[in-house]
């Protein structure tokens, strides 16, 4: 079968497409025919050697497609049926077939294309995860950066919905998509100071929880908006290449709230993140939750699907497609 493969890490060009052997499915794994790979900024981050894995390396955590095996003390009634799921080890993809977590792969609802499933189940999931984290109350306000990237956009629909003030940051090119997802109020975050910004729109409170997967200079414009003595500010990521710099006298003087969102997420029992993403499907099933896909790659251009999204050109979703 054909996969994408790493070698070494470095730019988008260090991927390329392998003719490897077929997996097979040990106990508790399915294997799918992979109709559709999720393109996300974790695997950038691994590519780029950011945080390195073992070598070789076949990105690709999210895939949909159709079960063709199963391994033992699996089912088999989910032989044939169209599934999104998480690959084991969170690795492999970026293939023409994928070995998948039984314990964690759903049926596609009706109503819904496996496309849209897969943009939606566990990126869902976690706009749904991170919120609850944070503890989002509908009286709150709540400041999103990369508003208009794949969770982002998602946050921002799951944050209206749930009743709170959403102000979405995002680059200048992007504020309209900002607020076609829901957004109260859409700013750019490519201007210097626009933390200030933010707090004129909150009557210079700041907002109650910021939600930063950016870092650097974003993450410290996202704390200086928060509010003194109630604000949260969380993270869980850093697609700037620079964690947030936290300064512990600034944190304390000002009385806030840090969390890394990501890790207290994944940390949940793995029922209530089932539950998460099965509640994500059946929002966006009913039309609450509307993923946007920005593009679609064969998979033999897997390298020009990375070099858009770190470029930061994408609104919304990136897929690989490989057409089985």
């Amino acid at each position: 079968m054909r996969a994408i493969r790493a070698n070494r890490f470095g730019e988008p060009e260090v991927l390329g497409i392998e003719e490897v052997a077929e997996p097979e499915p040990a106990a508790g794994q399915i294997l799918i025919g992979v109709a559709y790979a999720a393109v996300a900024y974790g695997d950038v981050i691994v590519r780029s050697g950011r945080y390195p894995l073992p070598l070789p390396w076949t990105p690709g955590v999210e895939v949909a497609g159709r079960v063709v095996a199963v391994g033992a003390g699996v089912d088999d009634a989910l032989l044939g049926q169209t599934v999104v799921g998480c690959t084991v080890d969170q690795r492999g993809g970026y293939a023409e077939r994928a070995l998948v977590r039984a314990d964690y792969t759903f049926a596609v609802p009706p109503g819904l294309t496996p496309e849209v499933a897969l943009t939606v189940f566990e990126a869902g999931a976690m706009a749904r995860g991170l919120l609850s984290a944070m503890r989002l109350g509908p009286d709150d306000t709540v400041l999103i950066t990369a508003a208009a990237g794949r969770i982002g956009s998602l946050l921002v629909q799951t944050a209206t919905s749930a009743g709170a003030t959403v102000i979405g940051a995002a680059s200048l090119d992007k504020l309209d998509a900002v607020r076609e997802f829901g957004a109260d109020h859409a700013v750019d975050y490519g201007v210097e100071d626009w933390g200030r910004r933010v707090r004129d729109l909150t009557e210079g409170r700041g907002v109650d929880l910021a939600l930063d997967a950016v870092g650097g200079d974003v993450a410290a414009e996202a704390i200086a908006a928060t509010a003194d003595g109630v604000g949260r500010y969380g993270f869980y990521g850093f697609a700037s290449g620079e964690w947030p710099a936290l300064d512990a006298s600034t944190i304390g003087r000002r009385g806030l709230t840090v969390s890394g969102a990501l890790g207290t997420l994944i940390r949940k029992p793995d029922p209530e993140q089932r539950a998460d993403a099965q509640a994500a499907l059946d929002a966006a099933a009913r039309g609450e939750l509307t993923p946007r896909i920005h593009a679609r790659y064969p998979l033999d251009q897997a390298a020009a699907a990375h070099r858009e999204l770190e470029d930061r050109r994408s609104i919304g979703a990136i897929v690989l497609v490989t057409g089985a």
